[in-house]
């Protein structure tokens, strides 16, 4: 096993802004480091931030840091549910010895200028970067602050896979679900800073970029080092884990990144969980709270906010037999960290008349290629989704 972070790989330094970034930077840790942990005993659950007598979680036995001279800053998001989980996984990073670095970096108008200011020293330093999303500006500001050769990109979901065309093909990095737009008076002053983020992720002589991905990648632009991320830290912590005899829907943000109209989908889940007996519904982190009120009332399904990415989540049960998905992240990662279990994962295609009339243009195509390339689950055809037809 190859040592890339510690000691002999010099200072490594990942910058994170949501719980499934932070949980794929320990994924990729997972894999390079040689830990003296792997060995030791582990709690059935996440461990609950109560700091036992050596400052170590409750439940857990002292820890051994094998991640020397690793550092995940936290760039922190202003959602609640998004800090919240961030808070919880915090607490998994430090309690497998890593050092996490919080940064209330959109804490008002100066808190940019502070963050930046005290994240430079670390910059300069960095040997290795390690980002979860080179579509954030943030991200990229701070890429231009530094001459590191060594960035490994971890997955921020689907949107890797939007990430490795756009730098093969040269274009703008800007998220899928905004492609086909006007750029914005923002965009254009935030033109050369981007531009300059993207040359920084682009390999050429002498700096290496890997991406680190469960996402269904087959080809990689020239000189990028493409590595598989099996979910194997998450199986050795958690689980197997038990399983119900109903099934689970997992939410999407889709109707809040105005890809898909609200009345059509929330016709699609009623109509999808009565068809499965679904019971319980995993909201995802960004679905805003009258739509899952109105969601409740209308389906009758419990809404489950997590206070961990899915992944976890599911593994460390109880879950359903089968889980219900419309085309997201969770259905490539999900066959992945459940491996070895019983459970069934299902995906619900988006039908076009779902789609609202400012969705990209792109936005079908993309989705159904989610869909398309997801292995180890099966395949639904779209729910009917005609408003007014929802179960009560």
């Amino acid at each position: 096993m190859s040592s890339r972070v510690g000691p002999h790989g010099g200072p490594t330094l990942a910058f994170v802004e949501s719980p499934v970034q932070l949980l794929n930077v320990l994924e990729w840790a997972h894999t390079v480091v040689p830990s003296t942990l792997d060995d030791r005993p582990r709690p059935a659950t996440p461990p609950a931030g109560v700091a036992g007598p050596d400052g170590s979680p409750a439940g857990n036995p002292p820890v051994t840091p094998p991640y020397e001279d690793f550092t995940v800053v936290v760039l922190s998001p202003l959602d609640p549910m998004t800090r919240g989980q961030l808070r919880r996984m915090a607490e998994l990073a430090s309690s497998e010895g890593c050092t996490v670095r919080w940064e209330e970096a959109r804490g008002g108008a100066s808190a940019p200028f502070q963050t930046i200011g005290g994240l430079t020293p670390l910059l300069r330093q960095a040997e290795r970067i390690v980002i979860g999303d080179p579509f954030s500006r943030y991200v990229q500001l701070l890429l231009t602050l530094t001459k590191v050769r060594d960035i490994v990109v971890v997955d921020d979901g689907t949107a890797t896979m939007e990430f490795i065309t756009q730098l093969a093909e040269g274009q703008r990095l800007v998220r899928w679900h905004r492609r086909g737009g006007r750029p914005s008076p923002r965009d254009l002053a935030f033109g050369p800073v981007s531009r300059a983020a993207r040359r920084r992720l682009t390999p050429g002589e002498g700096r290496r970029v890997e991406v680190f991905s469960s996402m269904p990648i087959d080809s990689a632009p020239e000189g990028v080092h493409l590595s598989a991320n099996d979910f194997g830290w998450t199986r050795s912590r958690f689980g197997p884990p038990r399983l119900t005899q109903g099934a689970d829907l997992v939410g999407t943000s889709l109707v809040e990144t105005g890809v898909v109209d609200l009345d059509r989908y929330l016709v699609a889940v009623a109509e999808l969980s009565a068809a499965h007996r679904a019971t319980r519904y995993f909201a995802h982190r960004r679905e805003s709270t009258e739509k899952l009120h109105r969601l409740s009332a209308e389906t009758g399904l419990e809404i489950v906010r997590p206070d961990l990415p899915l992944e976890l989540i599911a593994r460390r049960g109880p879950i359903g037999r089968t889980i219900l998905s419309f085309p997201s992240t969770v259905v490539h990662t999900l066959p992945l960290a459940l491996a070895g279990t019983e459970v069934r994962v299902a995906v619900c295609d988006i039908d076009p008349a779902w789609l609202t009339a400012h969705a990209s243009p792109r936005a079908q195509g993309f989705l159904s290629g989610v869909t398309g390339s997801a292995r180890d689950v099966q395949r639904l055809g779209p729910a009917p989704a005609s408003p007014g037809t929802a179960a009560g």
